[in-house]
């Protein structure tokens, strides 16, 4: 017994990483350590008052939980949120209480929110659990065959806005808060431009 205890004194933190990320919970571990830094300030998003002269690539297809396609061009004319994620990424996690609260104040008449799972195919069920145990409201799409281009980004969460003209505003790979003030009015000032 005491070789035991003298192994997992030694090489614990081995034995414990693995198992935590084989049952799941180092995703939510993970989640959690990072909503501390968005609680804390360090994550907040903020608009650079980019330009806009990149023009976004509406040709492809995304699909809702239901598995109803959905020609991604049916967002042209709007201020689109787009919001790119995953249920194993933690960092994604983080953010999406700030995101759910911006989708609950947000003039939906005029700011279209897509929240694009890159979950694998066939995973809606998971997807859909997630969403339900965190009681999320914002919309839930996934990939229908290939993306644009610009959607080939190099990690996640990574999230756009696209103002009504088409023009990609605003950018930002990495987890950000975007529950501040200074976004809130630069995600309402896109549609008024």
């Amino acid at each position: 017994m005491q070789k035991v205890k003298k192994l997992f004194t030694s090489y614990g933190w081995f034995l414990i990483i693995p198992i935590l990320y084989f049952t799941g919970a180092f995703s939510e571990l993970a989640s959690l350590t990072q909503s501390a830094v968005i609680h804390a300030g360090f994550a907040d998003a903020s608009p650079k008052g980019e330009d806009g002269q990149e023009i976004f690539n509406y040709d492809f297809t995304i699909k809702d939980l239901a598995g109803n396609k959905i020609d991604f061009s049916a967002y042209k004319g709007k201020t689109v949120f787009l919001n790119m994620w995953a249920t194993w990424c933690p960092p994604c996690r983080s953010e999406m209480p700030s995101i759910q609260k911006v989708y609950d104040e947000a003039d939906k008449s005029k700011i279209e929110f897509v929240m694009l799972s890159l979950d694998k195919d066939g995973q809606q069920d998971k997807v859909k659990k997630y969403i339900q145990q965190h009681r999320f409201t914002f919309p839930i799409f996934m990939p229908s065959g290939y993306l644009s281009e610009q959607l080939n980004v190099p990690s996640i969460p990574t999230t756009f806005v696209l103002s009504p003209e088409g023009k990609i505003v605003y950018k930002e790979v990495g987890m950000r808060n975007y529950n501040t003030d200074k976004f809130k009015k630069f995600l309402h000032d896109v549609g008024n431009r």
